[in-house]
């Protein structure tokens, strides 16, 4: 992902924050949202040893055997837990030619609706970026949301949601090769928010989590992100105590949000930015330092729980607010 937008835009982030923060509607009622999703400390401590596992399987660079051998553990970790999942293989045309790439996508239905419409997306990428190193692992750029994410699919499986269904995105080709642009990077979540837009999918939020275990979390929301989600993630990380370990970004980010923006999606992409050796830094990001003794299960105890409640807030009846 890299910087595309400048500091203008968080002020009209701001500006919109605040305009939805005079108009927005009262959270809904006990008996319309779903209960307390439970994310504790152990579910943290459980995240991290996925993400432990994902690593030791080494490079997951797309198109690789490494990045399929990734895709296959997906499968066999979701499916341990009686989850729904397949893998969706493609092929794209990039800058190096040809590359043949998989999604993996699992789903958990509502638990009090037939209806196959009111959906919420989760989404990660589990490749790593090429040309690092011969060893490289990415275990917080690639691997901490996809541990987080396969925790979260589990504890869904046993307390679903009421009202919305949870599609989960394990999206592969999110780094690029040379320059991102249309043929490099992002490959997975295109394929993906355009399979959503052909199928007309009714998606209440798509949540995007990159980067999210570093041990001194600072989870930077960037400007090209739905503002009513913004608030909402901002919201539940008050609600949770983590309220400041959680900032507007200084500008905008392309993350694999960006195509289920452009399809018309709302998205919101939680991510920090800040991984490096001193606050402020980015330094660890895309290089041999992207190591698993630089996450912590906290921080991922930390996203977890903002990630519940903001299901929590967003599970009510297709319809309402």
């Amino acid at each position: 992902m890299i910087l595309r937008f400048d500091i203008r835009c968080s002020a009209v982030l701001l500006i919109s924050s605040a305009v939805l923060l005079s108009c927005t509607p009262p959270p809904p009622s006990p008996a319309q949202s779903s209960a307390q999703i439970p994310f504790s400390a152990a579910n943290g401590s459980n995240a991290l040893a996925r993400v432990a596992a994902l690593c030791a399987l080494g490079p997951r660079d797309a198109g690789t055997p490494g990045g399929e051998r990734a895709a296959a553990w997906l499968v066999s970790e979701l499916r341990r837990e009686r989850l729904v999942s397949r893998i969706d293989c493609f092929s794209n045309d990039t800058p190096s030619g040809p590359l043949a790439l998989c999604n993996v996508v699992a789903s958990v239905p509502a638990a009090q609706s037939d209806s196959n419409s009111n959906w919420i997306v989760l989404l990660s990428h589990f490749d790593t970026k090429s040309g690092i190193s011969p060893n490289f692992i990415g275990a917080n750029d690639g691997g901490s949301s996809t541990g987080l994410l396969l925790e979260l699919a589990r504890i869904l499986h046993g307390t679903p949601l009421r009202h919305c269904h949870v599609l989960f995105g394990f999206l592969d080709g999110e780094e690029c090769r040379v320059q991102f642009g249309p043929r490099d990077g992002l490959h997975g979540s295109r394929r993906l928010a355009t399979q959503l837009a052909a199928e007309k999918r009714d998606i209440r939020a798509v949540i995007l989590l990159d980067m999210i275990g570093d041990r001194n979390l600072s989870v930077t929301l960037p400007a090209n992100g739905t503002p009513r989600l913004t608030l909402l993630t901002l919201e539940a990380a008050k609600t949770v105590g983590v309220r400041s370990k959680f900032r507007l970004a200084d500008g905008g980010i392309l993350d694999d949000h960006q195509p289920f923006l452009d399809a018309g999606f709302p998205a919101v992409d939680l991510i920090d930015f800040q991984f490096g050796s001193a606050p402020g830094l980015n330094d660890y990001w895309h290089t041999p330092a992207d190591t698993l003794d630089k996450l912590s299960d906290a921080s991922l105890t930390a996203v977890g729980q903002v990630v519940a409640e903001m299901l929590r807030q967003l599970d009510t009846p297709r319809g309402s607010p």
